[in-house]
């Protein structure tokens, strides 16, 4: 093989990407994308024609669910809008068409004590699932897969070139960082809202 054949080969490697909580990473290229989960969700969103694909990780802020009223609506589910928005955005920048998305989800373990005053952590994983349902639902989206819930965590590996994701779980016991990093992550979420909550809106 001569060095222009090389060269060639050496263009068409697959890029690898790993993104964390908060973060959200679109592309219209080979690439793998790589997440690990606890009670965050990802979302691996994709455009098969035009082929697009993109994914994010969050992690809503709520202490709390408030019953009866939709995971989106509540004050912590325009966190999971925006992130839920950013991925779609970028990807329509990069040719993507919003009535070709589908969708696939994971992610919301239930890695946490039920125990009083652990303000509520416990409960993101499941708030985190009943969000991205709802959020897909209302805005169109087909889910074609999704692995949510349960009590162990997950890191996850979604490729363009076929749209596919490779799940691997994994117990709280054997990656306490994350756990760590996805409480901090929610504690200054939760912060950051209550502040919000309290000062005026200034308008200009």
């Amino acid at each position: 093989m001569n060095r222009l054949c090389l060269e060639a080969d050496h263009k068409r490697k697959t890029k690898r990407v790993t993104i964390h909580p908060g973060e959200y990473y679109v592309s219209n290229t080979s690439v793998v994308i790589s997440t690990l989960l606890g009670s965050c969700v990802a979302a691996c969103l994709y455009d098969p024609v035009n082929r697009v694909v993109g994914m994010n990780h969050f992690l809503l802020s709520s202490e709390r669910n408030i019953e009866n009223i939709p995971v989106c609506a509540t004050e912590s589910g325009r966190y999971g809008v925006h992130a839920m928005e950013l991925v779609i955005n970028g990807m329509l920048k990069l040719g993507a068409k919003r009535e070709n998305l589908s969708a696939k989800a994971f992610g919301g373990g239930s890695l946490y004590q039920t125990h009083h005053g652990s303000g509520g952590f416990f409960r993101v994983g499941e708030v985190n699932s009943h969000f991205i349902f709802e959020f897909l639902k209302n805005d169109g989206i087909p889910i074609i897969a999704y692995d949510l819930g349960g009590n162990t965590g997950r890191m996850i590996r979604f490729s363009s070139d076929d749209f596919s994701v490779l799940v691997r779980r994994f117990r709280k016991s054997d990656t306490p960082s994350l756990l760590k990093k996805e409480k901090e992550v929610w504690l200054k979420s939760i912060k950051q809202e209550k502040q919000e909550s309290v000062e005026p809106d200034l308008w200009t």
